[in-house]
Order: C-alpha cells, then sequence, then structure tokens
C-alpha cells in the first residue's frame, strides 16, 4: 500500500510535464484562436470603426446583410466560384495522381512537378503572373494570336474574368494529388487482378474498384479543398487590384469582408459576414459528413 501515494506523485510529475510542453500550444489557442473569436463575436453585435468604441446594435449588421446588394454579390460569386473550382482541381489531381502511379520512372520528380504551385499558388507573385497571362497583351493572347485568333481581355471582361480564378485554383492541385497518389500505392492489387480475370476494362476497373477504394480520400480532399475555397482571397485581391472588379464578377466573399472591415473601417459589420461564412462552412461540412454514409467506404 506505500507504494500507491508514490506511484500517483510519479503520474503527476509525467503529467505536469506533458501539460508544461503543451502550454505554448493552449497559450497560441486561447491568445491568437479562442479568445479572437469569441471578441469578434461581439463585434459582430456592435457598429466599430476602429477609431471609437463599439456600439451595441444587436444584430443589425446581421439584417443589414440580406439588404446589401454587394454582399448578395460576393455570395454568389463566391458559391459559383467554389462549386466549379473544387471538382476541377479534384478531377485534375485524380487524373494526374493515377497517370503518375503507373510506374513512372523519375516519380519523384515529376510529383515535385505538379505539386509545386500548390506552395507557390497563394502567393502574391503567382498572382501577379496569373494576371499578366490573362489581361490584353498577355501571354495567352500572344499564344492565340500565333494561330490568328482574337483573344479577349480576360482579366477585365466580367463574363471571363471569374473563370481565371477558377483555372488558377484548379492549377493548384499539388496536395490532393499526393493524397490520392499515396492512396492508390495502398490499394489491394489481387483484387485489379480478379477484375483483369473477370474481363473488365480499364473504365469500368476504375469506377468499380478504384474510386470506391478511393472514396476516403475523395472526402478528405473534398472537405479540404471546400473549406479553402470559400477562404480564397490573395488571388482574388491582385487579380482584381483589390476592388473585386470587373462590375464585382470577381467579388470573392473574404475579398468583401476586407473592403468592409479595412475599406470601410466597419469592423462590426465585416465581423457578422466573418460569423455567417464560419457558419456556411460548418453547413457545408455538416452536409458532407451526413452523406459521406452513402458513399464513402471504408475497408474493415
Amino acid at each position: 500500500m506505500s507504494g500507491t501515494p508514490v506511484r500517483k506523485r510519479k503520474r503527476h510529475k509525467h503529467n505536469l510535464a506533458g501539460y508544461a510542453f503543451l502550454a505554448p500550444w493552449l497559450i497560441g489557442l486561447f491568445a491568437f484562436t479562442l479568445i479572437p473569436m469569441v471578441y469578434s463575436l461581439y463585434l459582430s453585435l456592435t457598429k466599430f470603426n476602429l477609431l471609437t468604441a463599439p456600439q451595441w446594435i444587436g444584430f443589425e449588421n446581421y439584417v443589414r446583410l440580406f439588404s446589401d446588394e454587394r454582399y448578395l454579390q460576393s455570395v454568389r460569386v463566391t458559391l459559383i466560384y467554389v462549386v466549379t473550382s473544387v471538382p476541377l482541381k479534384l478531377a485534375a489531381a485524380l487524373l494526374v495522381a493515377v497517370a503518375l502511379n503507373r510506374g513512372l520512372k523519375a516519380l519523384g520528380f515529376y510529383r515535385a512537378t505538379f505539386y509545386l504551385p500548390s506552395l507557390l499558388g497563394a502567393s502574391v507573385a503567382v498572382s501577379v503572373m496569373w494576371r499578366q497571362i490573362f489581361s490584353r497583351e498577355g501571354l495567352l493572347n500572344q499564344f492565340l494570336g500565333i494561330f490568328g485568333v482574337q483573344g479577349s481581355d480576360w482579366i477585365g471582361d466580367p463574363r471571363y474574368a471569374i473563370w481565371t480564378l477558377v483555372a488558377l485554383s484548379a492549377w493548384q492541385f499539388g496536395t490532393p494529388m499526393l493524397i490520392f497518389l499515396a492512396g492508390l500505392k495502398q490499394l489491394p492489387q489481387d483484387l485489379y487482378e480478379a477484375a483483369a480475370i473477370d474481363g473488365a476494362g480499364k473504365v469500368t476497373t476504375f469506377f468499380r474498384i478504384t474510386l470506391p477504394l478511393l472514396s476516403p480520400m475523395v472526402f478528405f480532399n473534398l472537405v479540404l479543398e471546400t473549406i479553402n475555397a470559400f477562404q480564397t482571397f490573395t488571388p482574388a485581391y491582385v487579380v482584381s487590384g483589390g476592388l473585386g472588379g470587373p462590375i464585382d464578377s470577381t467579388l470573392l466573399y473574404t475579398l468583401y469582408l476586407y473592403l468592409k472591415g479595412f475599406g470601410s473601417m466597419q469592423m462590426g459589420y465585416a465581423s457578422a459576414m466573418a460569423w455567417v461564412l464560419f457558419a456556411v462552412i460548418g453547413l457545408f461540412t455538416a452536409v458532407y459528413f451526413w452523406s459521406a454514409r452513402k458513399w464513402v467506404n471504408y475497408a474493415d
């Protein structure tokens, strides 16, 4: 019995050591995440311009959102961007992953090459480069001119501007590609051998074996890429010159939030926008998890 208090003291010392190692992370969690989130929720219920003290106005900021035409336009643009860019990026990632999984030589080189855009995609430099490619005198129109095709002002035309951002997002498929490639390496080969014996073709094998077995990776990438798409800011800011033009055709949600918070100094209104975005992302994620029971297959 005398050994019991000693063991408890040792366990207590081990717990203290664990908490000591966790302390920097806990301090960062509270100081830079939880406390700012709670304060942002409070600001969303106030009128605050960064220069004077917040004034309590209740849910007025949230009510104003539905009568703000630019806000509704940013919602439409963002939904178009998310619904188109996420499937295109995942399709490109899966296609390249399947191609790289065929035992190519110098696989590491190709993997790094395709992953590089994902490392640079959120940078200002790449967004500036994208603006130069799709401008009226950009590289794309110069290439089309070789074949006698008159290109458009892809950035300045509201019919095409948002699609340049979608193309930039799809180009950054490196991260989901690596996840798909890792999943493909783990698939059991005996299933493919059995399918070949049964006379299944490549297309049938892909949709009946590969895709169902990869569904957990598809689900993981779908959730992450949807969240990232809703939070896209830098490409829209740089390509549109910080205004979301032309005619608000590239006015993504986060860009309008920035313009309201730091351009118009309406920090309370911007905080309300941020919490609506948080709720929408949570709703999309909940729908994904609910639907996953019907199409995601986990091996026993």
